[in-house]
């Protein structure tokens, strides 16, 4: 009994990508269920409010412009590190 290897390859390839697929695609449907049931039970919760990001990696002063000055020191220091290595 021979067995072709390619085949057996290419089944298993299809049978993984299509789990993988059909997972996918039933986590999308969960999410979107959960997203309903959750606007139910908690209508105050999900009002349209803009989510605004702070970065952390930046100084901001009172008058709202960034301290390049620590972005730039700190990038030079990490520069300087590498080339020592």
């Amino acid at each position: 009994m021979e067995v072709n290897l390619i085949t057996e390859s290419f089944k298993f390839l299809v049978l993984g990508m299509a789990t993988v697929y059909v997972f996918l695609i039933l986590m999308i449907y969960v999410i979107k269920l959960q997203e309903i049931v959750l606007k139910k039970l908690f209508p105050k919760d999900y009002e349209n409010k803009p989510i605004v990001a702070h970065p952390t990696n930046t100084v901001i002063h009172k008058d709202n412009k960034k301290d390049d000055a620590a972005v730039v020191a700190a990038i030079t220091a990490a520069i300087t590190e590498f080339r020592k290595k």
